[in-house]
């Protein structure tokens, strides 16, 4: 379904263009760093209002493309088309970045050199969304490696100690996975071009290409090299930590709440779709590396002091989560990994704010330096709380809705890797408990008594989120209801071209009723 308007394109665009006449202001160095900050904010909620408005205009029960982009700019030869499409799997990762944009421009309303800094923080969102609308594979590419650019020297200019060991770490880890992924592409392409005669880099027609299975499994395995880095899948995570610890507390909400979903995003995106054999085979593999990865980053996240690499390891465990969802290759486990997304992003994002706020009271994040915090902060701390028991999965609050749909679909289909992840459930209540525990309770020192509360602008920031976190634990009804015809549709595809289908209780539910 196309539009009148260019819905899609002006997701691009807008942000595109504020980061280039932000770029060419920097020559003006009479212009008032507040004037810099308002148009970085203007280009960003002016994308958040087009993202709304594309919500809108969306039909709900569709599960195919709608809004759709689709114009030839390279000349026929080349067959790179601007080819733009959203469905129930990406129109919610697309508000969550048109959310958390804005937020992270007023978080970072008082940095040094604002030109540049919110120059490259407008053109990261330009790429997301090009990542998240992109349906060729060309244009996904480039959009998709453009992202390293901004995110490069948002760590290496404005982060924290080790942060150009941590962006030089985290560009060559991203850069070599997707390496690969152009090796797929091309070759995917010129497999197409040879047994249809025209050459294509559109989602469509390269479904329909005919591979044996063992070309499948490369083309598969060249893909989800670049995805399960910038996820990042265990054990392709090692950047992680390092990268979100030393990045500037705006630039480690991007990163662990709308950068990593890229990662995800492309599995579900792409493999799924162009290789749904090799996905089936090679599931169980992946099955066990997303359990690892979801024990190893709950036990491993017990033995942090540092508040912001806890948060990077829970994050590792969510990702497993989110991975562990989406190769349980079933209608409930897929939606629970695409809600998981949207779910994790707003979390994450809120703890790794939350820190930032501690941060810039008391010049640090370890929780040994820390005590009895509730005591002067109230308002902190609770906010704290709605946010660590919605990571944790209570009932009521959005993790639960998400972590449940994974476990109960993979359950389902393959049943001893859902029982071993529930104990990173249970290590995920131990670990942000204490965390919590060691920093707002206990008899405060005297530095910890002087902790400012949290104030207008800094609660105003957090109530969003907030407001997200409950809502969608206790209604997530209107998200599903967009997320699930457009996976039930990808879960058919990859049942008809392999001919193994999920045990009826997926798709009428438990009882047997729809």
């Amino acid at each position: 379904m196309s539009h009148s308007i260019p819905f899609l394109t002006l997701l691009i665009l807008l942000p595109a263009i504020g980061a280039a006449a932000l770029g060419l202001l920097s020559f003006d160095r009479s212009l008032h760093k507040e004037v810099v900050y308002a148009l970085a904010l203007i280009a960003s909620l002016a994308t958040a209002a087009i993202a709304v408005a594309t919500l809108i205009a969306m039909k709900v029960h569709d599960g195919g493309f709608q809004l759709v982009s689709n114009h030839e700019y390279t000349g026929t030869s080349l067959g790179v088309h601007w080819y733009l499409g959203i469905d129930g799997i990406s129109i919610f990762l697309v508000l969550l970045t048109a959310l958390l944009f804005p937020l992270t421009i007023i978080l970072g309303r008082n940095r040094e050199n604002p030109r540049a800094y919110f120059a490259w923080i407008l053109l990261l969102e330009a790429a997301v969304m090009g990542s998240f609308l992109s349906l060729d594979l060309i244009v996904f590419f480039f959009m998709f490696e453009l992202t390293l650019v901004p995110a490069y020297f948002i760590i290496a200019g404005w982060g924290h100690q080790r942060r150009a060991y941590a962006a030089i770490k985290f560009f060559l880890y991203t850069f070599l996975g997707s390496a690969f992924l152009l090796v797929g592409i091309l070759a995917l392409a010129f497999i197409h071009e040879s047994q249809y005669h025209y050459l294509t880099f559109e989602l469509g027609p390269l479904m329909q290409t005919h591979l044996s299975s063992s070309t499948e499994i490369l083309l598969f395995l060249a893909f989800t090299a670049a995805f399960a880095v910038k996820a990042p899948l265990f054990p392709l995570h090692t950047w992680s930590p390092d990268a979100y610890t030393e990045a500037p507390e705006e630039g480690s909400v991007l990163l662990s709440g709308i950068l990593a979903k890229l990662g995800t995003y492309g599995i579900i995106r792409f493999d799924l779709s162009l290789f749904p054999h090799a996905t089936r085979t090679l599931a169980p593999i992946f099955l066990t590396l997303a359990v690892i990865g979801i024990v190893y980053g709950a036990i491993v996240a017990c033995a942090q002091r540092d508040m912001k690499r806890l948060v990077a390891y829970s994050s590792l465990a969510q990702i497993g989560f989110i991975a562990l969802g989406t190769f349980a290759l079933s209608t409930q486990g897929l939606a629970g990994a695409v809600l998981l997304m949207l779910n994790h992003g707003i979390i994450v994002a809120a703890l790794f704010i939350l820190i930032g706020f501690i941060y810039q009271r008391r010049g640090t994040w370890q929780t040994s330096e820390m005590r009895g915090l509730q005591k002067a902060a109230p308002v902190m701390a609770a906010v704290f709380t709605v946010v660590m028991m919605a990571s944790i999965g209570v009932p009521g609050l959005n993790g639960f809705v998400s972590e449940f749909l994974v476990l109960s679909g993979t359950f389902i289909t393959h049943r001893w890797w859902a029982v071993v992840a529930v104990l990173g459930v249970i290590v995920a209540a131990i670990y942000l408990l204490w965390a919590y525990q060691q920093i707002f309770h206990g008899e405060p020192r005297e530095a910890d008594e002087k902790t400012r509360d949290l104030v207008l602008i800094e609660r105003l920031i957090m109530a969003p989120l907030i407001i997200l976190i409950v809502f969608l634990g206790v209604y997530p009804k209107p998200v599903l209801d967009r997320i699930n015809p457009s996976v039930n549709q990808l879960i058919a595809h990859v049942e008809s071209s392999t001919g193994h289908y999920q045990p009826p209780v997926a798709v009428r539910g438990v009882g047997g009723t729809k």
